[in-house]
């Protein structure tokens, strides 16, 4: 008996020292009980027949892992060996299981051997060798219908056995599928391994936020903000917020508007006085569509050509410049200036070169007068007296109107759109009497008057570059008509890459 309960120890010993050293993989623990039938003459050839006895189990099984388990089992009961009969035993077992399939399934088949000790009338042991094989049926999520049946081989004549049991297997819930160290019945996420700040579900950015419901799993943001992360502290997140590191307004997605005019300070000409987005934020207190900064008579509605001053006569003077302000005239003071052609002054479409074409000369021999050629420099047909534009030039034009490219929501142009405006210089400088016409167009993203106002500053900035390669001037005008002209289906993404375009026209100077 003393061997026996040394034996237990030991083993019991083995079994704490293996938990202690795979404590960090996927375990749990189970109970079980089984009724057994022991038979020892089946495999002993000196004794003849079955006698069948029976005995009681009770078992501990620590499961390590998916695949592999340890089970001890304690059995009390009684065996028929030869003309010995009812003999009382005790024993106990550490036996390795083995499952193929893991232990999940509805149906777990395993495979064990091990050592165990066997006491007889609670003195004498022999040690024997289980070797077997179990079918485990679920019940339910815990519970498990156990059979199972092994061959026993002993170290004392006529102990060899076989025995098989039915049984029951009740596991303690304490799986952790994803190995966080939340087991599952605690785990909001059992699958996918996570901290125990959230439940045991995923948060890659570490703040708080599981990533299901964070907007931006993957930066640190706030609880408030749904986990993304707010630069500027203005209340709008950095992925909703153009202007990510200046504080603005939702109103504004993020951008400041010190004036409040709807316009971002970054694209606001007038940052500090509240204007139209047609003046790209500047105002314009006499309506006539020319900035107050830029206008020479702001209380007085006029015209961008007189710099927003009035002209009654419309000859291209202000009426405060006009020393005859209601009679059509021309330089340098707006009045008639008789050249001795024949030609009254104020029918005279060339007041100071005499002329026989209404007045005019006809500079490039073309039959038409200067006053009425539009390219009175380079002859050409009638009746406007311009050249021809040759059909690979148009084609070059309608190219650029495709290639020109701006950064996204911006009118900085990108640098391969250089050489585009460079080549439409050439054209300039090819046909000195055309001016050109440069209009911005948009896609219908966003409001109309964002829209426009990007529209016009991106014509703009080409007209600018256009200026920089020598070109005049006043022979190039820009205007922006946002998402009002498109040529593409705004509700495709081909068709709104169409859409966003800058288009270039010669038209013949006036």
């Amino acid at each position: 008996m003393k061997r026996v309960i040394i034996s237990s120890l030991l083993v019991l010993l083995g079994i704490c020292t293996l938990t202690g050293q795979v404590n960090s993989l996927q375990s749990y623990n189970a109970l079980s009980a089984r009724i057994l039938a022991i038979d020892h003459n089946l495999p002993n050839e000196t004794l003849s027949g079955l006698s069948q006895t029976y005995a009681l189990e009770l078992g501990f099984r620590r499961q390590f892992g998916k695949l592999f388990g340890v089970a001890v089992p304690i059995k009390v009961g009684v065996i028929d060996v030869g003309e010995l009969n009812n003999i009382p035993v005790s024993g106990i077992d550490i036996l390795g299981q083995l499952y193929p399939v893991g232990t999940n399934g509805k149906i777990s088949p395993y495979l064990h051997a091990g050592y165990g000790i066997v006491s007889e009338r609670f003195d004498d042991a022999n040690h024997q060798i289980p070797l077997g094989f179990g079918i485990n049926f679920r019940l339910d999520k815990n519970s498990w219908f156990n059979v199972q049946g092994e061959y026993r081989m002993s170290d004392q004549d006529l102990r060899d056995n076989v025995m098989a049991g039915l049984g029951y297997v009740y596991r303690f819930s304490s799986i952790d599928s994803d190995r966080d160290g939340i087991v599952n019945r605690d785990d909001r996420c059992p699958e996918t391994p996570g901290p125990a700040g959230t439940g045991g579900c995923p948060d890659t950015d570490m703040d708080g936020i599981t990533d299901a419901d964070d907007r931006c799993p993957t930066l640190a943001g706030s609880a408030n903000l749904g986990g993304c992360p707010d630069t500027d502290q203005d209340g709008v997140p950095d992925n909703d917020d153009d202007c990510p590191e200046l504080a603005g307004d939702a109103k504004h997605r993020g951008c400041p508007d010190r004036d409040d005019d709807g316009i971002n300070d970054d694209e606001d000409k007038c940052p500090d006085a509240a204007g139209t987005a047609a003046l790209m934020g500047c105002p314009d207190a006499d309506g006539d569509m020319v900035p107050d900064g830029e206008d020479r008579c702001p209380e007085l509605a006029g015209n961008p050509t007189t710099n927003g001053c009035p002209d009654r006569d419309g000859d291209g003077f202000s009426d405060q410049e006009d020393q005859c302000p209601d009679q059509e005239g021309a330089a340098p003071n707006g009045c008639p200036d008789a050249d001795k052609d024949g030609v009254s002054d104020r029918d005279d479409k060339c007041p100071e070169l005499a002329g026989d074409y209404n007045g005019c000369p006809d500079t490039d021999g073309d039959g038409i007068g200067d006053g009425d050629d539009r390219c009175p420099t380079q002859a050409g047909p009638g009746p406007e007296g311009c050249p021809e534009i040759k059909p690979e030039v148009k084609a070059q034009l309608d190219y650029a109107a495709r290639a020109v490219r701006f950064e996204t929501g911006s009118a900085k142009l990108m640098e391969p759109s250089y050489i585009i405006l460079s080549e439409v210089g050439g054209i300039m400088r090819e046909y000195r009497d055309y001016d050109l016409a440069i209009s911005g167009h948009t896609d219908d993203t966003g409001s109309d008057v964002t829209n426009l106002a990007l529209s016009e500053a991106r014509a703009n900035a080409c007209r600018r570059f256009i200026i920089a390669t020598g070109i005049s001037a006043s022979r190039i005008s820009s205007a922006g008509y946002g998402e009002t002209r498109p040529v593409g289906d705004n509700s495709t993404a081909a068709g709104r890459r169409l859409n966003r375009r800058v288009e270039f026209s010669l038209v013949p100077r006036q």
